[in-house]
């Protein structure tokens, strides 16, 4: 891993920035249920995404983790019926959610198209249950609230698009201009299929932490302009910030145009876990 920025850990290759993804948020885990006992992660989709769960199922520090004691949430969800196999939930129940055992009623999955009728009630749904969460967290841990319509979030994953959306926040959409709400139903998603369900920025942002995991060239430019400080509703990935840390966990091809002026930075994060 070479130097970077502050909050930029660049790797040389998918498969290694997938690897090191997964000890990261093993370790993570392991140090929030030390201290709280319970932990609560939002999942990503995407080809990243779904290989870092594969890779926290295939790392033998997994077994750190009490993984009943896990509770697990989406950043967003595509609106299809049950087992569809484009689900992100049934991505991460494959890749490690059914293999290490997880209870099914740590896992907060987004309504599917044959249990809700319209999008719109998908994303009702998923607010009541992200509430309902917070309510219970409230009476039965006593923690304060960050926000009393959500549980508190320790991890937030993200993916990036070429076109800099994250979660289901399309620039220069509806989604990504909601306020006021903690999920939003999206229709006419410019990539298919184009019903989904997202958290609000408003919602991920309460998260402890935020790690944007990218690869590929084809996402460079994206994190270019997000990194160089672009405005969120143009650049949505521009707008992920975690209220403790926000990590961009890249390879080598997703940073080739990051600007000189920002790898010249002194300031490196590198691995502070």
């Amino acid at each position: 891993m070479r130097p970077s920025p502050k909050g930029v850990s660049i790797h040389p290759t998918p498969q290694a920035l997938v690897a090191t993804n997964a000890g990261r948020l093993i370790t993570k885990l392991v140090d929030v249920q030390s201290r709280r006992g319970e932990a609560t992660v939002v999942l990503t989709g995407g080809s990243v995404g779904i290989a870092t769960l594969e890779a926290v199922t295939a790392n033998p520090a997994r077994t750190a983790v009490d993984w009943t004691r896990v509770n697990f949430w989406w950043g967003d969800e595509r609106f299809l019926p049950a087992g569809n196999r484009e689900l992100n939930s049934v991505q991460a129940r494959q890749a490690m959610l059914e293999p290490l055992g997880v209870p099914a009623g740590r896992i907060h999955a987004v309504a599917t198209a044959d249990e809700v009728g319209t999008v719109e009630e998908a994303a009702a749904d998923y607010a009541r249950q992200l509430a309902d969460a917070a309510a219970g967290e409230q009476l039965e841990a006593g923690l304060e609230p960050v926000d009393t319509r959500l549980p508190r979030f320790d991890v937030l994953l993200l993916g990036v698009g070429p076109d800099a959306h994250i979660a289901s926040l399309f620039p220069e959409t509806p989604g990504i201009r909601t306020v006021g709400q903690t999920t939003v139903a999206v229709r006419d998603a410019p990539k298919p299929p184009p019903e989904r369900v997202s958290l609000t920025l408003e919602s991920i942002n309460t998260a402890s932490e935020i790690w944007l995991g990218v690869a590929g060239n084809d996402k460079a430019g994206a994190v270019g302009l997000a990194l160089a400080g672009a405005g969120p509703i143009q650049v949505p990935a521009a707008g992920a910030r975690g209220r403790t840390k926000t990590r961009w966990l890249i390879d080598e091809a997703a940073a080739s145009q990051l600007s000189k002026q920002l790898l010249a930075s002194d300031e490196s994060e590198e691995d502070e876990d």
